[in-house]
């Protein structure tokens, strides 16, 4: 198969382009605002909840056929990581609201061309629940930003309802073969956050190449973990109690898959909301990312992850800049809302550089 090369001209950047960033800065720092003055505690705009807090390694595969053997996958070996699980709101919610998740990964000891900016031997990988992004371009990250900013202030029994609302026609939507990507990021399935897949949703550059990523779970026991569902009116932080309690009884695993480019008219850069025909290209698999049994919601390492650490596209190798508008103001937005919540909270933040940093 031909896959189609990197080139920076296959970005379209808008006239008025930036101007959208800065309206999406705008727009989310005002519901941190808002956010802040009801915990009285600023958080992250988006992430918000951890569930589990995990320390482990990558180990990536060796002989990658060429197309696959790119920018830190060159070569063999294995790296530190840290992994960071959480649900979707930019607010500590009960689990009634369960919308979307996150699956951040930071890769240590990485060497090479990183992007303006990014000064330690780090590699992010900033992944969510579902295969696309729904707003599709920073155009409607913005319009769909203001109408969450805007819920804001909405009491918690409102968002529940409204999870719920999604979830359901997002069900109806699967049972005739119909699912909808924005139902589903306002209203996940009560699922356990180790059974699900995570994606990067928009492409970056892979090297001499272009891609999309994905974590699949790949153990027996997260396998297992297929039918469980939280039962939100009995525990209000049951994600996090029961992924806490899975990473004390169990390894977890994930396997880092890739899916390259193959065709400009059905793979596009630039609107995140479509998914890449896997007709056109499969994920195949470049690496596993073991983390072992541990604990992973010590009130330590939760503190270091959560108020400290930070986790951006813009933390990247030069070979896999991220692509595409979403991306773009991903570059920016991340950086301007982790300023405010920790210049808020008054933390001085890290970009942590060792995984020594981070408390056992």
């Amino acid at each position: 198969m031909t896959y189609l090369r990197y080139s920076p001209d296959i970005e379209t950047i808008q006239p008025d382009e930036q101007e959208t960033i800065d309206g999406i800065i705008q727009g989310m720092t005002q519901q941190s605002e808002a956010v802040e003055k009801r915990e009285h505690h600023a958080v992250r705009a988006s992430h918000a909840k951890s569930s589990a807090c995990a320390i482990g390694e990558m180990r990536l595969q060796d002989d990658l056929p060429r197309e696959l053997a790119q920018g830190l996958f060159a070569r063999g070996g294995s790296f530190p990581v840290a992994v960071r699980f959480a649900q979707g709101p930019g607010e500590t919610l009960g689990d009634r609201v369960s919308t979307h998740r996150g699956m951040a990964i930071k890769v240590f000891g990485v060497a090479g061309e990183k992007l303006p900016g990014h000064d330690v031997d780090t590699q992010d990988f900033v992944l969510a629940s579902g295969p696309t992004f729904p707003s599709g371009t920073a155009e409607g990250f913005l319009r769909d930003g203001t109408v969450i900013g805007k819920s804001a202030g909405l009491p918690e029994i409102a968002k529940s309802a409204a999870s719920s609302l999604a979830r359901n026609l997002n069900r109806v939507l699967n049972a005739v073969g119909g699912a909808s990507a924005k139902a589903d990021f306002f209203g996940h399935p009560f699922s356990h956050p180790l059974s699900d897949s995570y994606f990067s949703q928009a492409p970056i550059r892979y090297g001499n190449y272009v891609a999309k990523i994905a974590a699949v779970p790949a153990s027996l026991h997260q396998d297992q973990l297929k039918e469980w569902r939280l039962a939100p009116h009995e525990d209000e932080d049951g994600f996090r109690h029961a992924t806490a309690d899975f990473f004390g009884q169990h390894d977890v695993v994930y396997e880092l898959r890739v899916q390259l480019r193959a065709n400009a008219e059905t793979q596009p850069i630039e609107d995140a909301s479509v998914e890449w025909p896997v007709e056109d290209s499969q994920y195949r698999t470049v690496a596993t990312i073991v983390l072992p049994r541990q604990e992973a919601y010590g009130p330590d390492r939760v503190q270091y992850f959560d108020e400290v650490m930070t986790f951006r596209p813009a933390h990247s190798l030069a070979a896999h800049r991220p692509l595409g508008s979403v991306m773009r103001a991903r570059l920016q937005v991340y950086k301007a809302l982790s300023d405010f919540r920790h210049r808020e909270n008054g933390i001085r933040p890290a970009n942590t550089s060792r995984i020594e940093e981070i408390p056992a």
